[in-house]
C-alpha cells in the first residue's frame, strides 16, 4: 500500500484544523517544504489552539521560489509590433536576465565548452525565448536573446537563434509539462552519454526524486531533424536524457528548475563513477520499496513518472549499468536461500559444469 505523503499545502491544511505533529497519520511521508511547515508552524495562535485566521497565515508565512511563466492560452502577441511590445515586456525581460545568470552558472561550472549549450522557456502556446548561436554561455547578454515559435522560426531578436532549439521544441511539442530545456556538456553526464551507460537508480534520494529514470537518446547530428525526433520522443517519459555522442538535455517547468536537474545529474555521474573505482562496481541500492516512496514524493511534487506501476523489484533493477550493483532486499521478501532470490544464468551454468564433471568420471 502506498504511503500517504504531505505537502507544505497539505500540513498547513492539518495544522489549521488545530491537530499536532503527534497526530500525523502514521507512516505518513513528509515533503522538505512541509517539515519547514511542521517546524515553523502557522504563526499566531488562538488560545484554543486553532490558527488564528488563514489571512494574516497566508500573508506572513515563507513563499517557496517559483520562476514558472503563466501565459493566458489563446492569447499570443500576432502582428509584428504586438510581438516587440511582448519581447521587450518587462516580465519577458525578467526571463531573458535569468537566462544570462543561468548561462554564466553552466559556464562557470564547466557545463559547457566554447559556444556549446542552450537554453529554451516557453512564453506562449506558440512562442518560445531561446539562446543565440554562436554566443559563449558564459557572455551572452539579455539583447542577445530570441524568440521563436514551436516551428523553429525566429519572430523577434536581431541575434541569429541556435540551432539546437529544434531539439527542445521537438519535447515541448509533445510534453506540456515541458516549459523550459537546458542543454550542456557537463563532463561526466557527457561521459556516460560518450559510453552509452544510463547511471543507475535507486543511488541517491535527490536524484530519483529530481531526475527520475535517465533517458538514452540515439546520436544524430546536432541541428537536424533526426536528433530532435530522437530526443523528442525519449523526454516525453524523462526530465534528463542522455544524448549519445553528445551531451545532456533536462526540462522542467522553469528554465530554473530545467538547470537544477543539469546540476543533479552531473553530481549523479560524477558519484556513481567515484563509487564505482572504490568498491570494484560494487555499488548498493535502495530498496524497491523505498524506491517507491521517492516516486510518490515526485508525483506529490507535480512530477510524473512512468516507473508509478511497476513492481518493486523492477524499480532497482540496474542490470544494465553494472552486474555487480546490488540490488537490496527488505528481510520480509523471502529467506535468502529461496529459489526467487537464485540467478538463473549462473544456475545453468552450475548445471553444465556438474553435468560436464559426471561425464569424465
Amino acid at each position: 500500500m502506498t504511503k500517504q505523503v504531505f505537502t507544505a499545502a497539505d500540513m498547513e491544511a492539518f495544522l489549521r484544523s488545530g491537530k499536532t505533529a503527534a497526530e500525523l497519520p502514521q507512516g505518513v511521508l513528509l515533503t522538505p517544504s512541509a517539515k519547514d511547515v511542521l517546524r515553523d508552524g502557522l504563526g499566531p495562535v488562538r488560545a484554543g489552539g486553532a490558527a488564528a485566521s488563514a489571512a494574516p497565515a497566508v500573508a506572513g508565512a515563507p513563499i517557496l521560489p517559483d520562476y514558472e511563466y503563466h501565459w493566458t492560452p489563446g492569447q499570443d502577441p500576432k502582428t509584428p509590433a504586438e510581438i516587440q511590445a511582448f519581447f521587450n515586456s518587462p516580465a519577458i525581460l525578467a526571463i531573458k536576465h535569468r537566462m544570462v545568470d543561468i548561462g554564466k552558472r553552466m559556464w562557470a561550472r564547466e557545463y559547457t565548452d566554447g559556444n556549446g549549450g542552450n537554453l529554451t522557456i516557453r512564453v506562449g502556446d506558440n512562442l518560445v525565448l531561446c539562446t543565440p548561436t554562436l554566443v559563449s554561455k558564459g557572455f551572452m547578454t539579455m539583447e542577445q536573446m530570441c524568440l521563436v515559435d514551436l516551428e523553429g522560426k525566429q519572430l523577434a531578436g536581431k541575434y541569429k537563434r541556435t540551432s539546437e532549439c529544434m531539439t527542445h521544441l521537438a519535447i515541448m511539442k509533445r510534453q506540456p509539462k515541458c516549459k523550459a530545456c537546458c542543454h550542456a556538456h557537463p563532463p561526466h553526464g557527457t561521459a556516460f552519454a560518450v559510453a552509452g551507460v544510463r547511471p543507475p537508480t535507486c543511488m541517491i534520494p535527490e536524484a530519483d526524486v529530481f531526475l527520475g529514470e535517465i533517458g538514452l537518446a540515439e546520436y544524430g547530428t546536432p541541428g537536424t531533424p533526426t536528433v530532435a525526433d530522437n530526443v523528442g520522443k525519449i523526454g516525453v517519459d524523462h526530465m534528463a536524457v542522455l544524448m549519445i555522442n553528445h551531451g545532456v538535455i533536462t526540462w522542467g517547468k522553469d528554465v530554473e528548475d530545467a538547470y537544477w536537474k543539469m546540476e543533479n545529474l552531473e553530481s549523479l555521474c560524477k558519484v556513481v563513477w567515484v563509487a564505482s573505482q572504490l568498491n570494484r562496481g560494487k555499488l548498493l541500492t535502495m530498496t524497491g520499496g523505498q524506491a517507491k516512496e521517492l516516486i510518490a514524493v515526485r508525483q506529490s511534487l507535480g512530477m510524473d513518472d512512468k516507473r508509478a506501476t511497476w513492481k518493486e523489484c523492477e524499480l532497482c533493477d540496474n542490470s544494465e549499468f553494472q552486474p555487480g550493483t546490488v540490488c537490496q532486499i527488505p528481510a520480509t521478501a523471502g529467506p535468502s536461500g529461496s529459489s526467487a532470490a537464485l540467478d538463473p544464468e549462473a544456475e545453468k551454468l552450475v548445471q553444465m559444469l556438474t553435468e560436464q564433471i559426471l561425464k569424465s568420471m
